[in-house]
């Protein structure tokens, strides 16, 4: 009752606001801010919002990203004229959530080349990939009216001040959703509080149009983000059983009743993820470690990736003295605490902690007999700039050894999971090799996909000699029963794979047997590009294709590689929490409109010594690899240092952007290249699958050097015309 009155009382706020705003939105300047915070407001929520029905996109969240560059680049390009009319954002948003609810559930992922949840262990009833194309062109159509607006406003205003505008209103749709996120608030408060900052932006008799499209979007998205079904519906109108919808920071999460009746099983964007049942009834990898290694029990433990608790309950059966449960996501926490039959973050011997597993590892001091990286599947990305999972940099080598250096003298580090394929077991193993100086002990299980148990550390020493021999596999067996315990198919020592490449904290990708661009991302890649092309042929002016400036273009390509380079590094220093990836967004682009306020303030002239700066900053970047950073004790110190490693170049770069902004004639197209330059930068960040995050910063270079010399290519045509 509490949430509905708190949304009730956001929903009447947001009608007073839009209200409010109603009344001066015919002022330009206010209705650039609101076209840019709409703009920034609606890519957050579609990020979060179709991964949570269509399981590719949880993997490719930057297509999301890259549609609505595209998307708004056009609607600034074609604002005067376009070969196409296009309808107003309402009833393409209708058409885009429509098509969403309409095809759950049929986009699996059927490759091997990198590992995703769901793919590999069987092949997909109806693969869909069909959807994807008409995804990301209708993604890209979403934002073309908005853009319009964007640059009808552009080139009514002054360029620097509208630019100033324009990253404000980017900075408040960032604040906004953040604040949404936080209070783990529905998708239709989300989608109304878009529908009162954008309502002001439709004019003329479209509104009825419009306002039924919203009433309908609105509908369907209230409704799917509560129920999956009728029986949904009958359960919860019954309330004979306790299940529901949550959405988290990160996942929409659903919890019903599992089918023995002893617990809860949840789903997170419409895939099994965990199950809080009493903890002897829980899968044999899970007390695999007790088994071999808990004689005399583990009495300081630190469990990461804690969930709803089943590993907690586990480690206070066994006797541990204190557990410290580390769990990113509050709402599982949370559900785990009210639903877990066997409570056990009531009992006062445990410490939870809602952070990044990796962050806490490098922030405590405490030492453990046991430490656990349990069950560390996140099934999605945690940026929409970089190919990140939430657990990318638990997975590294130097995450093994940052684990290591907290064990006591007697302790064990124990890592286990559904790994899908032999080669990430390997791949592992070898990583675990590399950090201990020797072999893991592993036990591994069969039959849906490849599960492992992997023990390093002093007191698998203690092993009996009957244990201590190389990994070895057991005659085959067959798939058992749905419900069966998973039967075990080998145990011993096992070695790495000299053949696979061990993942780092630059070159993060546990989920890929080695460096290298597998074929699912050179078709997205394509697949992009031929959108683009189409979208940019098909809507775009000729007139308009003739001002495109390859100076912004250029300029938008190496800033989207920089902040995604600097995303990537906070993330690694401060963890890949939502919080932390909001907080460094909003810190780029308050350096952005410092850039802004500076160059409308101090008449810049020459280009050079900006550039030599830049360059400057960058090879500094590159030459101090981040691992250095991680040797800073002080949280403090870390925090300066690499801030102004991170901002330094960004700022710079936008003095750059500004100067030339300011100068420009054709404001609108100058924009309107930058997005697409932008967009593009989003297609070359995955080089870092090949070549890691470090190298991005060549890139970086180049692309900036090339922008150079657009502008000084420029400036010799309007001396020859002059």
């Amino acid at each position: 009752m509490g949430d509905d009155f708190n949304i009730a009382r956001l929903i009447l706020l947001g009608r007073a606001a839009a209200t409010s705003i109603a009344a001066s939105a015919n002022r330009p300047y206010v209705r650039l801010f609101l076209a840019s915070f709409s703009i920034l407001f609606l890519e957050l929520a579609l990020i979060r919002w179709i991964p949570a029905y269509l399981r590719l996109f949880g993997y490719f969240t930057n297509f999301v990203l890259l549609a609505s560059l595209l998307g708004s680049g056009l609607g600034i390009l074609t604002f005067k004229a376009s070969r196409l009319r296009i309808p107003e954002f309402p009833i393409l948003l209708l058409a885009l959530v429509g098509f969403v609810i309409a095809n759950r559930f049929r986009l699996d992922i059927r490759t091997t080349e990198v590992l995703f949840y769901g793919a590999g262990e069987k092949a997909a009833a109806g693969e869909g990939y069909w959807v994807v194309p008409i995804m990301l062109g209708l993604l890209a159509l979403v934002f073309v009216p908005l853009g319009k607006e964007l640059g009808r406003r552009l080139s009514e205003l002054p360029p620097l001040r509208a630019y100033a505008i324009d990253i404000f209103g980017s900075l408040a749709g960032i604040a906004s959703f953040a604040l949404l996120a936080y209070l783990s608030l529905p998708p239709v408060v989300w989608f109304g509080l878009f529908f009162c900052a954008a309502w002001p932006l439709i004019v003329g008799r479209r509104k009825a149009v419009s306002a039924a499209a919203l009433g309908m979007t609105l509908a369907i998205v209230a409704f799917f983000g509560i129920w999956r079904t009728g029986a949904d519906i009958h359960r919860w109108l019954s309330g004979t059983e306790m299940a529901g919808t949550v959405w988290s920071p990160y996942y929409r999460i659903v919890y019903n009743p599992n089918e023995a009746g002893d617990g809860y099983s949840f789903s997170v964007n419409n895939m099994g993820h965990q199950e809080a049942r009493p903890q002897q009834l829980k899968e044999p990898f899970y007390h695999r470690a007790y088994d071999l290694l808990g004689d005399p029990p583990f009495k300081q433990v630190l469990i990461i990736g804690a969930g709803t608790g089943s590993d907690v309950a586990i480690a206070l059966a066994r006797g541990a003295e204190h557990v410290d449960a580390v769990e990113i996501d509050p709402q599982l926490y949370r559900l785990g605490k009210e639903l877990n039959p066997d409570h056990p973050y009531d009992d006062p011997r445990v410490s939870a902690f809602i952070d990044d597993g990796r962050a806490f590892l490098r922030r405590t001091n405490n030492r453990y007999d046991l430490i656990e990286f349990a069950v560390t599947d996140s099934l999605t990305l945690t940026s929409a700039h970089a190919n990140l999972r939430l657990e990318s940099f638990l997975l590294t080598t130097e995450s093994m050894r940052q684990a290591r250096a907290h064990l006591t003298d007697a302790g064990a580090l124990v890592l286990y999971n559904y790994y899908r394929q032999d080669w990430s077991v390997r791949k592992l193993a070898g990583m675990i090799e590399a950090a201990f100086d020797s072999r893991p002990y592993v036990t591994t299980y069969g039959a849906w996909g490849r599960a492992a148990v992997f023990m390093a550390g002093p007191r698998v020493a203690g092993l009996p000699p009957s244990l201590s021999h190389p990994y070895a596999e057991h005659e085959p067996v067959t798939e058992p029963k749905p419900g069966a315990q998973l039967p075990e198919l080998g145990e011993g020592f096992l070695s790495g794979d000299a053949g696979i490449a061990q993942a780092t904290d630059d070159w993060p990708f546990f989920y890929l047997t080695n460096p290298g661009l597998p074929g699912i991302y050179i078709g997205a890649i394509v697949m992009v590009a031929i959108v683009a092309l189409l979208a940019t042929a098909g809507l775009t002016p000729v007139v308009s294709l003739r001002r495109f400036n390859w100076h912004f273009f250029f300029l938008g390509a190496a800033f989207m590689l920089l902040e995604t380079r600097s995303l990537v590094t906070f993330a690694l220093l401060f963890g890949t929490t939502w919080m932390v990836n909001a907080l460094v967004f909003f810190a780029i682009l308050s350096s952005v409109q410092l850039a802004v306020l500076i160059s409308a303030r101090f008449r810049l002239r020459a280009f050079t010594p900006l550039y030599v700066s830049l360059f400057l900053l960058l090879s500094i970047n590159y030459l101090l690899p981040t691992a250095t950073l991680l040797e800073i004790d002080s949280s403090a110190a870390r925090y300066m240092v690499a801030s102004v490693l991170a901002f330094a170049p960004i700022f710079v770069a936008n003095i750059i952007f500004s100067r030339s902004f300011r100068d420009t004639d054709h404001a609108d197209s100058a924009f309107a290249s930058n997005l697409l330059g932008i967009m593009t930068g989003g297609l070359v960040e995955y080089l870092a699958l090949a070549t890691g995050y470090q190298s991005l910063l060549i890139a970086v270079a180049l692309f900036y050097a090339l922008a150079l010399l657009m502008a000084r290519r420029a400036n010799v045509l309007v001396e020859e015309i002059a």
